[in-house]
């Protein structure tokens, strides 16, 4: 992948790592029915895939000065029952993005952003969506990849975000900072 950018672009000014493993199939085995290889494609599509496009588009951001975004989770921050490899992965991209920043800085800047409740671009998707899955967010609606991408924009471009790097930016309607009680 980096090769070919710089074959055909001739440099790379940002990367996005946006890869992520999220089977709902995973979602609700308890930890002791949950495979070792079932963990590790975890660790593998979540935490590695960012260490490897990381690691080989280095040398070209930092003749860039150039910039590293992470999609992380914000299940690195809180979780439900029974979601222990995909909130480990995700704590373990917010835990890089930090520990990179400082150790590419002050050439290349790198930031973290933790989506919650993200609406995909599917029509039946949409349309399965009821207001009270809106409501729970305190802007009054699920989110869309819109508002992942335009924070990406922003983080990416020095001129815009030149003294932000190391951070987590949490993007979820305000939902976890609303206590949600079920009545």
């Amino acid at each position: 992948m980096v090769t070919k950018t710089i074959e055909r672009f001739n440099r790379i000014d940002y990367l996005v790592n946006n890869a992520a493993l999220a089977s709902q199939s995973q979602f609700g085995k308890k930890l002791e029915e949950l495979s070792l290889e079932q963990w590790q494609m975890y660790m593998n599509v979540n935490v590695t895939s960012l260490f490897l496009c990381c690691k080989h588009a280095i040398p070209h951001l930092r003749e860039s000065k150039g910039s590293i975004v992470n999609i992380a989770s914000t299940r690195a921050i809180q979780s439900e029952p029974h979601t222990e490899a995909y909130s480990t992965s995700k704590g373990a991209a917010v835990a890089f993005t930090h520990s990179l920043a400082n150790s590419l800085g002050p050439l290349v800047r790198v930031n973290a952003i933790s989506p919650g409740w993200i609406c995909p671009n599917d029509e039946a998707y949409k349309n399965d969506l009821k207001e009270i899955h809106h409501s729970q967010h305190v802007v009054g609606r699920v989110g869309k990849g819109e508002d992942i991408a335009q924070l990406a924009y922003f983080l990416c471009n020095n001129d815009l975000s030149g003294f932000i790097t190391g951070q987590n930016f949490v993007v979820d309607g305000g939902m976890t900072k609303k206590m949600i009680y079920v009545d």
